[in-house]
């Protein structure tokens, strides 16, 4: 009994040790794990956006990505730490947590490498995603209310069950398979002045750090965070890390940071740029206006950081990573929605008007006198504070931009209504 006990705890030291990954990461490292991953991942566009380098007033180049297998960079690192793994660990299978896009990169491969895969997620997971774990292959358990409790448990399950345990960011092989993004972008435009990567827990930048500042070493190398979630700013700073709340960039939402990456970012990444939620939604909006891309609140904050510091990238040629495009498609409509409103293409405005037969055919007709397009009208008599012979009429309105807006309400009062904007929009 004492000789299988004393077997069972050191399966699993192994495997936990396994599942660590606290190895220098190099770029012959990063090398070694592009020959790795030919063929087994997408060799991902690198591109130029003309479109995005008039909005920004920089020489933007994308590299997408939200093209890869699974819709993010992730199936790299994945891959990379999977096929290092021994055969008994192979066999045993493997342990992960995660609220989408680890989760798929990691059971994709599982899958095609005949491993086993346990994800854990947070009980709130959305069940698509949940959905699209599973049909991956992977055994899915719902535990804890974050992603930190789901990542607790998964630890301590593949401890208790001899599993190897996969990270989502710190790990040596998971940094030197997302490495292999910054090789590709400099292979294919070796004049950037500057490469601009999403940061949570920070793989993703360390690898392309290293890989770059190897490749170009004078390379200028920027992180952005959402700004609910600073945790690597912080820790660069020697602060204590966190974050709060819900934002639209939950692929970087990391409360605490890699103990393996940090350093690497502090050597070589010069910056980290924080980006409220605005910015993010108006990137997400500008992927899909402009160059016609979905990007998830994640993969667009390297371009909201440019967007919102444009005398810093102006004029310079700049490399942004759109690490993923899994973006919910209620919450894609809803940015998008919410953009149109803030722009001034969709507008809600209130209109009073005497309570009589056929006025409101004349508010009606002068919104569209005046090129507006009608969606929806709110006729109130009952429920607003007005006079009895009165009533105010909300009218949702399409239009072309801002200015098209002012015209319509001129055109209104010109006719003797008064009129006022409701919501969000913006005619500054």
């Amino acid at each position: 009994m004492a000789g299988r006990a004393r077997s069972s705890k050191a399966k699993r030291r192994r495997v936990a040790a396994a599942g660590t990954g606290r190895a220098a990461v190099t770029a012959d490292g990063i090398r070694a794990a592009g020959r790795l991953l030919a063929g087994r991942v997408v060799r991902t566009p690198s591109l130029r956006s003309q479109g995005l380098s008039e909005l920004t007033g920089a020489d933007i180049v994308l590299k997408l990505e939200n093209l890869q297998v699974t819709g993010s960079f992730k199936p790299r690192g994945a891959y990379v730490k999977l096929i290092s793994l021994e055969a008994r660990d192979k066999k045993a299978g493997i342990v992960a947590a995660s609220a989408g896009n680890h989760a798929q990169g990691v059971a994709y491969h599982a899958r095609n490498l005949k491993i086993p895969a346990t994800i854990y997620m947070p009980e709130a997971t959305p069940f698509t995603k949940v959905g699209r774990t599973e049909a991956l292959g992977a055994k899915v358990v719902l535990e804890g209310e974050t992603l930190s409790e789901a990542r607790a448990a998964a630890m301590k399950f593949a401890r208790y069950a001899g599993r190897a345990f996969i990270h989502p960011y710190d790990d040596a092989k998971i940094i030197e398979g997302q490495g292999t993004v910054g090789l590709e972008l400099l292979a294919d435009f070796p004049d950037l002045d500057v490469i601009v990567v999403p940061v949570g827990g920070g793989g993703l930048l360390a690898g392309i750090a290293v890989a770059a500042k190897a490749l170009k070493p004078k390379i200028e190398l920027v992180g952005v965070e959402a700004a609910l979630y600073p945790s690597m700013s912080q820790a660069l700073k020697g602060e204590t890390s966190g974050g709060r709340g819900q934002t639209l960039a939950e692929g970087i939402a990391v409360k605490t940071p890699g103990a393996l990456t940090t350093p690497i970012i502090a050597k070589l990444v010069n910056d980290i740029v924080l980006v409220d939620e605005a910015a993010l939604e108006q990137a997400v909006q500008a992927y899909l206006e402009v160059p016609r891309l979905v990007a998830e609140g994640a993969g667009a904050a390297s371009l909201a950081a440019v967007m919102a510091n444009r005398k810093r990238f102006g004029g310079r040629k700049v490399g942004l990573v759109v690490s993923g495009g899994n973006i919910d498609s209620r919450l894609l409509a809803s940015v998008l929605m919410r953009g149109l409103v803030r722009g001034g293409r969709l507008v809600r405005l209130r209109v009073e008007i005497t309570d009589n037969p056929g006025v409101l055919s004349k508010v009606t007709g002068k919104i569209g006198d005046c090129g507006g397009n009608i969606i929806e009208v709110y006729h109130q008599r009952l429920f607003y504070d007005v006079p009895v012979k009165q009533a105010e009429v909300d009218v949702v309105i399409e239009t072309l931009d801002a200015d098209h807006v002012r015209e319509i309400m001129t055109g209104l009062e010109k006719a003797g209504f008064a009129v006022r904007l409701l919501g969000g929009t913006s005619l500054g």
